[in-house]
C-alpha cells in the first residue's frame, strides 16, 4: 500500500495496523531436514531480511551471551535459529547461518545491525557480507537520526508496525518460545526486507 499524503505523519493509533507474517509461514529450524530446507530457500534469495534477539540483560555489569535467536526471511517465509545461553560456535545449525550471513550473493537487510554483527562475530566466529543497515540509508537529507522499522512501516506503507515493550524485553533464551514471540520475531525480519524492496524500487524507477 502506498503512503497518501500526510498520512506517514498521522499519529501511530490511526494508521491501519501492519498485517505480519501468519504462522504458517515461520518455520523455527529444529531438525535437520528444516535446517536443509531454510539454507536450500535462503541461499535461493537474491536479499533476505535480516535480525537477532537476545535475553536482555538488567544488572549493571552484567554481560549479555546473545544473540539467542538469528531471523533470516524470504519474501515469503520467515525461518528462525534458536541458541541457547550455553551455545557457542558448535551449536546446530550454526553452518546454516554462517552459509547464508557470510554469502556475497545474498543481500542482508536489517535496521540497526552495527551490535547484531558484532554478537555474531564473538558468538560464531560469522564474518557478515553484503549487508543493508536501513537505519542509516533510509535517513532523509538532514535527518541526523537513524530510521527505526516503525517509523519505515508508516512512511512507506502507511501502517503501524505494533513494537510490544513485553515482547522486545522478553527471555530469548527460554527453550521454548511463546507464539507472540516467534510471530514478533519473525516479522523483524519479514518486515526489514519488505522495506529494503520498496526502497530499491523507489530508488531503481526510471524518472518521469
Amino acid at each position: 500500500m502506498q503512503t497518501q499524503p500526510g498520512e506517514a505523519d498521522a499519529p501511530e493509533e490511526l494508521l491501519p495496523p501492519y498485517p505480519g507474517l501468519d504462522l504458517s509461514r515461520v518455520l523455527l529450524v529444529r531438525t535437520a531436514p528444516d535446517a536443509a530446507a531454510a539454507l536450500a530457500a535462503l541461499m535461493a534469495a537474491d536479499a533476505v531480511g535480516f535480525d537477532t534477539e537476545s535475553k536482555p540483560t538488567f544488572v549493571k555489569g552484567e554481560k549479555s551471551t546473545g544473540p539467542h535467536l538469528v531471523q533470516l526471511a524470504t519474501d515469503t517465509h520467515a525461518y528462525l535459529f534458536q541458541y541457547g545461553a550455553g551455545a557457542g560456535a558448535d551449536a546446530p545449525f550454526v553452518g546454516v547461518i554462517k552459509a547464508v550471513l557470510e554469502s556475497p550473493l545474498v543481500l542482508k537487510a536489517g535496521f540497526g545491525l552495527a551490535d547484531d554483527i558484532k554478537r555474531l562475530k564473538v558468538k560464531f566466529g560469522i564474518e557478515m557480507a553484503n549487508v543493508v543497515d536501513l537505519a542509516n540509508v533510509l535517513r532523509e537529507r538532514g535527518q541526523r537520526n537513524p530510521v527505526g522499522a516503525r517509523t519505515a512501516v508508516a512512511r512507506y506503507f502507511g501502517q503501524a508496525l505494533k513494537k510490544s515493550k513485553k515482547i522486545t524485553t522478553t527471555n530469548w533464551a527460554v527453550p521454548r518460545l511463546s507464539e507472540q514471540q516467534i510471530l514478533y520475531a519473525a516479522d523483524d525480519a519479514h518486515v526489514a526486507l519488505r522495506i529494503y524492496r520498496h526502497w530499491h524500487a523507489l530508488r531503481t524507477a526510471p524518472l518521469v
